[in-house]
């Protein structure tokens, strides 16, 4: 994964951190229900982000970049076939 990428995806987690102590104070101040469901959707959301922000990543670099000498270090050697699968797998969980 490039460094810009990285630090992207490190941000929005930070954020997302941050934003899961927030529900964790409004629960414990026992705020409207409404309120901390409408949080919990943000997460949600700003989880999803980061997922295709991931998803994205491995494709440029692991996938794209196969055989280029640009792939990740602890990407495998795969056939085309295999990294297909891998990309099939990886959307399966990730759109659970």
């Amino acid at each position: 994964m490039q460094q810009e990428a990285r630090q992207k995806i490190q941000n929005r987690l930070k954020r997302i951190s941050g934003q899961v102590a927030g529900v964790q104070r409004m629960v414990e101040e026992d705020r409207y229900c409404v309120d901390i469901l409408t949080q919990v959707a943000a997460i949600r959301s700003a989880l999803d982000a980061v997922g295709v922000a991931m998803l994205t990543s491995h494709l440029e670099t692991c996938v794209l970049g196969h055989g280029a000498k640009t792939e990740h270090e602890c990407a495998k050697q795969m056939t085309q076939t295999e990294l297909l699968e891998e990309v099939r797998v990886s959307l399966e969980r990730f759109l659970k």
